[in-house]
């Protein structure tokens, strides 16, 4: 087990044991609990849960979402200018979208290669 997810274990348990958890809202309901991504290591699920957890969101996710809202201001601009500025934006941000898929699929080449090395190494992959 994770040392990570050792001490949280020990602390719910603490919890418990002093009553934090009695009378809460929907006891004695199912969890509504979101699956893990199984593309997704086990070994990293928890810290992305975390890292989900405090709001962060990946860069890529982010900047769809501000590509969505310059969309948005595209469709509403009601003047040349508006237009003009919004259109540029949006170019940039596709520019930077496509960029990061760029580099995305290198990373992601260079991890094949790594992989395929190793397994070759320890005799585990076949040709």
């Amino acid at each position: 087990m994770w040392l990570l997810d050792r001490l949280a274990e020990e602390r719910i348990e603490e919890a418990r044991r002093r009553g934090e958890f009695d009378d809460l809202p929907g006891q004695g309901r199912p969890l509504q609990l979101e699956e893990d991504n199984p593309f997704v290591p086990e070994e990293l699920r928890t810290a992305l849960r975390l890292l989900k957890n405090a709001g962060f969101i990946p860069p890529e996710v982010a900047l769809r979402r501000e590509i969505g809202s310059v969309e948005a201001l595209l469709r509403e601009a009601t003047t040349r200018e508006q237009r003009e500025a919004a259109s540029a934006r949006l170019r940039l941000l596709l520019q930077r979208l496509g960029a990061e898929r760029s580099a995305s699929l290198q990373v992601q080449g260079l991890y094949f290669e790594a992989l395929a090395a190793r397994l070759d190494r320890l005799g585990h992959r076949k040709a």
